[in-house]
């Protein structure tokens, strides 16, 4: 009988062209066709809701009941419109993945009569099962209740999927008691929080700035492959990775696929599940192969943080949709394929005033310029005080096979600044050595915006292997995992920048009200934050050893294992950093420790389940089929009076196979009393590291002498799709 991979590769050839194209549409016109807009609001909403609901969106105030009612019989009239029958809160839980429940409008009367209705509590508020979701002990199966709630400042959206269309309400995700079970309720909460404290700080430059809104443009990177052949590897289906392979002859070496022309069928899905991502509202503006094979990468414009994750969410599942449609799989974890690049989610932040100001934009007069430094510098002294934590907030089973290395920043969080910035920072640190006086206002008058390049992200070379580095008018963090949910490392960003900028506050007033002046009170303060934070500069080449041993004197962290860098979240210092900014309560980041935990446990335990597998069903199987025939080759030749010597290839490649084949069974049956043992243990965290420690630690081994075996086995024996087929063949 054929193997999966050669009925798959045969099926290659007679794949159907599924072209896709825009037909002479432009994206304006599709853009937001599917989203309950602002514009669409106004013509479905009477004056009174409309008022309502934009107040609600730019104060964060609680919509009156009232006015409910009519926005969500709005909401139903306008979706109706476009044949949908059923609406669901769209809520994003500890799953990694996103959740909906359909409920349909059709309701029947007490008179037995039939009527589509929405009101507005179904709008405000659901119930799904909370003990059902990653909770962390906050909720027991017997205390199931939790709630969605509506988020008014993520517009509502029509999903479509084959025939059908569902009205989807973004939701926060809560517990009975309140606690937040998803990554929109803490990151709706770190909004607020850097909202208020930046506009504080912006008031000793600019009194007119009311908000301050937190940007973000991700980057997302992903893989391609045939569906078909996907189907033929356990380890794609189960772990969205493999487990094993040999790498091709030709990989990335070549540089040839970066920015390369993009195959005909990825680009007829890239067409598609753009076209599906603009009627959403997702303003998708690039497009391009990336550096190893089956790569590419697409991006947004940058949009408010709340939305941007929500958007991202949603593309992830969208390019899963569309991908089916072109018998196509999307890879999004972090490492599908050993030896070449993996694939991050590059969170590229900001901070804009609503007088139309990039906070971290360098500025044309020593006012602008000072504002700029302020924010700039209080950036990285939140990174260098909470290192750790930016650290934990990356922090998965995927992403430890991706971070160190081909392109992927390493576990050393650092921040890089370039060459102009450096020096800028040097004169304010070191211009005046004592202490600011009169005279020394002349320092207010740096002119940065001459040292600085205005085409400053083309003028500053890039780090690509900074984990967080600035780059004009952002700061990227490049750290962040593919399949990775935006919300959390966007949750501690802008909870560690909150507390910078309030304790900035704090010591700058203090020294006005000592009688200072306020830009003299504020260059100390620079001055003094700018000293303290040196440790977490570094403008080389974060790969190298030296930078290791660097990084330690410096007292920086280098946590390469997800258990260990997850304790970050549970010190004294993180539960009062994110209680005193209203984040989290201990008992929440206790909660999400436990689940994180256990997310990597689950992961690492099913990978070492369907390696075991695939070792004893799959690569053994070949493996001693392969060496049968080369016993029977061994037997014919002796039979017909041959001499030892004419077979003696064919020994010593029985004794490599047979060597291969022990190594495999000797380390499954060692991974399998590792899991046990772990298994068998009360503690998370102990289970997790002995996962870590004890579990994977076979995967190598086990790969290794598989990947031998992909070398000797005859390939029409072999079961598994093999990487120059999963990589080159679309």
């Amino acid at each position: 009988m054929s193997s999966l991979r050669h009925l798959a590769l045969q099926e290659l050839g007679k794949e159907e062209k599924n072209i896709s194209h825009y037909n002479g549409k432009k994206i304006s016109a599709m853009f937001n066709s599917n989203v309950f807009t602002g514009r669409t609001m106004r013509e479905y909403l009477s004056d009174e809701a409309y008022k309502s609901l934009m107040s609600s969106i730019k104060s964060g105030s609680k919509i009156d009941r009232r006015m409910a009612d009519q926005i969500a019989t709005g909401m139903k009239a306008w979706s109706e419109e476009r044949g949908v029958t059923h609406y669901t809160h769209w809520f994003q839980p500890l799953t990694g993945t996103t959740a909906e429940k359909h409920d349909s409008f059709f309701t029947i009367k007490s008179d037995g009569s039939t009527i589509e209705l929405f009101d507005g509590d179904a709008l405000i508020q659901q119930e799904p099962d909370a003990s059902s979701f990653p909770n962390g002990g906050i909720r027991a199966t017997f205390e199931a209740r939790g709630y969605t709630a509506w988020d008014p400042s993520s517009p509502a959206f029509i999903m479509e999927s084959g025939h059908g269309k569902t009205l989807c309400i973004p939701t926060i995700f809560i517990a009975y008691n309140g606690e937040s079970l998803d990554y929109k309720a803490p990151l709706l909460k770190s909004i607020a929080a850097l909202d208020k404290a930046a506009v504080d700080v912006c008031h000793y430059f600019d009194k007119n700035v009311t908000k301050v809104t937190a940007t973000l443009g991700w980057e997302q990177e992903y893989f391609v492959i045939d569906e078909t052949l996907a189907n033929a590897r356990p380890d794609l289906v189960m772990c969205g990775r493999t487990l094993v392979g040999h790498a091709p002859a030709k990989g990335q070496q070549l540089e040839d696929h970066y920015f390369g022309s993009i195959p005909e069928r990825t680009y007829a899905f890239m067409q598609d599940f753009e076209q599906e991502s603009y009627k959403l509202g997702i303003p998708l503006r690039t497009r391009h192969n990336e550096v190893a094979p089956g790569q590419f990468e697409c991006a947004p414009m940058f949009e408010e943080c709340n939305i941007a994750v929500d958007h991202n969410s949603l593309l992830m599942d969208v390019m899963a949709k569309v991908a089916k449609r072109h018998k196509l799989k999307v890879l999004l974890h972090e490492k599908p394929f050993a030896g070449v690049n993996g694939s991050g989610k590059h969170n590229n932040w900001s901070l804009a005033t609503d007088t139309g100001v990039n906070l971290l934009s360098p500025g044309k007069t020593p006012r602008t310029n000072l504002m700029f430094l302020t924010f700039f510098v209080n950036t990285i002294k939140a990174v260098h005080e909470h290192a750790d934590l930016l650290r934990a907030a990356i922090a998965s089973a995927n992403n430890d096979h991706r971070l160190g290395a081909n392109e992927a920043p390493p576990a050393i969080i650092s921040v890089y600044i370039g060459k102009y910035l450096t020096e800028v920072l040097n004169e304010v640190e070191t211009r005046v050595k004592d202490k600011f006086s009169e005279q020394d206002e002349v320092i207010l008058k740096l002119d940065i915006h001459k040292q600085i390049p205005e085409l400053l992200m083309d003028n500053t070379d890039r780090n690509r292997t900074s984990p967080f580095a600035f780059t004009g008018n952002k700061f990227e963090f490049r750290a962040v995992g593919s399949s990775a949910n935006c919300g959390s490392p966007m949750t501690v960003l802008n909870t560690i920048m909150t507390d910078a900028l309030r304790n900035f506050k704090r010591e700058v007033d203090a020294l006005i009200e000592k009688g200072e002046k306020k830009e003299i009170a504020i260059m100390h303060m620079l001055r003094k934050y700018i000293a303290e934070s040196r440790d977490i500069l570094f403008e080389g080449d974060n790969y190298s050893d030296e930078w290791a041993e660097e990084a330690k004197k410096r007292g920086l962290n280098n946590f390469k294992t997800t258990p260990e860098a997850l304790d970050a979240y549970i010190t004294e210092k993180a539960k009062q950093l994110f209680y005193n900014n209203g984040i989290y309560s201990k008992r929440e980041l206790e909660a999400r420790h436990e689940i994180m935990l256990e997310d990597y446990v689950k992961k690492v335990q099913i990978e070492a389940r369907i390696l075991g597998y695939m070792a004893t069903n799959h690569i053994l199987p070949a493996a001693v089929q392969y060496q049968n025939v080369l016993l029977n080759n061994v037997k014919g030749l002796k039979e017909v009076g041959l001499g030892e010597e004419t077979y003696k290839a064919q020994l010593n490649l029985l004794k490599v196979i047979s060597g291969h084949i022990q190594k495999i069974n000797d380390n499954v049956e060692s991974m399998i009393d590792a899991r046990k043992r772990a298994n068998n243990t009360e503690d998370m965290h102990k289970r997790a590291e002995m996962y870590c420690k004890e579990v994977k630690t076979h995967f190598d081994e086990i790969r290794d002498n598989a990947d031998k075996l992909e070398l000797l086995v005859d390939d029409k024996m072999w079961p598994l799709p093999k990487y120059r087929e999963l990589l080159y063949l679309r």
